[in-house]
């Protein structure tokens, strides 16, 4: 295996989350893993990255509990647990059911569905805090928060994890769904201190809104990764290009105006991105 990483196309064309993360030291991490739909695709995908009928999985990180992030892996978890081999960590942060509740309740409903098949991996689970570092072989990744109970808007995107990687010759920020407000928060924790520039970054909340241009500013990236469907690209709402609300043109303008070199985007199939 390669430093590299595999950010999966949804199978049904609609937005999600799906990375597998490779190493030249024989590890593999997932971060994510799409709908419960992308599920036989991601196993497929991991047989491919690992060279294994039966892939070995290292650590797994669910960044927040939104349909399109854990219902892939809840999907193996539950109907595929021996098409792999998974023995932990499963490293995550959700905010209560019982807060989703009261502002997010299609959120609340997936942690719930999540709380619900805990048993069969509760063994696994290590849950992170803002300011931790673990690391899987060579691969070092820094929890930069976890949920913020004070922010009362986007309550389950902005309590995302977002996670810089050090791997390779490279780093490599997730921002998962990251909102505006936990973006701002990061910035005014690290952004002095140069800790969130990074070679590559994964575009926040789909590149459709997430993240403002003075958190990308901070990140710098020479390398885009946008996992964007094509409708999300154009900002179509079915009546052709730039027709909807959708933030991503604009903020693909932010990035090319910060000189990034490459996007890789989901729309045109599962992207391969060494990281070397």
């Amino acid at each position: 295996m390669k430093n590299a990483i595999y950010m999966l196309s949804p199978v049904k064309g609609v937005q999600m989350g799906s990375y597998i993360i490779t190493s030249d030291d024989g590890h593999l991490v997932m971060i994510d893993g799409g709908w419960r739909s992308d599920a036989e695709n991601l196993i497929e995908h991991l047989k491919l990255a690992s060279g294994m009928d039966v892939p070995k999985i290292d650590a797994w990180i669910i960044t927040h509990p939104h349909s399109d992030h854990v219902e892939g892996f809840l999907e193996i978890m539950q109907n595929h647990p021996d098409a792999v081999e998974f023995n932990g960590p499963l490293y995550y942060n959700f905010p209560s059911v019982q807060f989703l509740a009261r502002l997010d309740k299609d959120a609340a409903a997936t942690a719930a569905e999540f709380y619900e098949a805990l048993p069969t991996f509760a063994d696994k689970v290590c849950i992170v805090s803002g300011g931790d570092v673990h690391t899987v072989g060579k691969m070092k990744f820094e929890f930069l928060n976890s949920p913020d109970f004070t922010l009362s808007r986007d309550v389950c995107n902005n309590a995302s994890l977002v996670i810089k990687m050090t791997h390779g010759e490279k780093t490599v920020m997730f921002t998962a769904d990251c909102g505006y407000d936990s973006g701002k928060k990061l910035l005014e924790r690290y952004g002095e201190s140069g800790i969130l520039k990074c070679d590559v970054c994964q575009m926040a909340h789909h590149g459709q809104g997430g993240c403002d241009r003075d958190f990308y500013e901070a990140v710098s990236p020479k390398i885009c990764l946008w996992p964007t469907p094509d409708y999300l690209w154009n900002n179509d709402a079915g009546l052709g290009y730039n027709t909807h609300e959708w933030k991503t043109l604009e903020t693909r303008a932010w990035m090319e105006e910060l000189g990034v070199e490459k996007n890789y985007v989901s729309k045109d199939g599962t992207q391969y991105c060494e990281l070397y």
